[in-house]
């Protein structure tokens, strides 16, 4: 019985799955988001993603049965938090630097975002795991970064301002192309945040120290 167990379906999807190493995997995933951002996400097909990484059709189905668990898939293994290592005792600058990662982010992002657009509110699976790769990570690590501003004594933990600085940092980053025909970069949010984000808080605005 114990053997039987051991080799029941689970068993062997599991030992299917094996096979595709996280090496070849991130292939995969990387293909995936690429031809989402480069051609949308209509147009993009599991056979299109067979044929640039080389691999079978069966492959991929076999592993993610739908177009939308393997674009689900992609995007959660897409997830990284690149302001969670900011800390500089400051909350002005941590700010600033906290404006230039996500601007360094903005481009690829945005694209990624506005390319998805329809299928997320189709899509339930895909609409979460949009929300767990590009937002909610980056929107934890922008809280702790105010919560410890309001723990240093830099604003008070009543400021109104405070409840909206994530929608700030992050709505102007997916607004600019629209008013603008184009992305939001360092620069442009980092000058947002001086002008915007810091009066708001109380904080000294002016030139960030370094910037051009």
């Amino acid at each position: 019985m114990t053997s039987q167990a051991a080799d029941g379906p689970d068993t062997v999807a599991a030992s299917r799955r094996s096979k595709i190493t996280p090496e070849r995997e991130r292939e995969f995933f990387d293909a995936v988001l690429e031809q989402i951002r480069e051609c949308g996400y209509d147009s993009f097909t599991m056979e299109a993603i067979a044929a640039s990484t080389r691999c079978s059709k069966s492959t991929l189905y076999r592993q993610w049965k739908t177009k939308p668990q393997f674009v689900a898939a992609a995007l959660r293994a897409s997830r990284r938090v690149p302001l969670a290592d900011i800390d500089s005792g400051s909350l002005a600058e941590d700010l600033r630097q906290a404006a230039r990662a996500a601007g360094e982010w903005s481009g690829k992002d945005s694209k990624l975002i506005e390319a998805l657009g329809h299928a997320v509110t189709q899509d339930r699976e895909l609409a979460l795991a949009l929300r767990e790769a590009l937002v909610e990570p980056e929107i934890a690590a922008l809280k702790e970064v105010l919560r410890r501003g309001v723990e240093r004594g830099e604003v008070a933990a009543d400021n109104p301002a405070l409840e909206y600085i994530p929608a700030q940092m992050f709505g102007i980053m997916r607004v600019r192309p629209v008013l603008e025909g184009k992305y939001a970069d360092p620069d442009y949010v980092v000058r947002f945040v001086e002008a915007a984000v810091l009066p708001a808080l109380g904080l000294s605005g002016g030139a960030a120290p370094g910037a051009t």
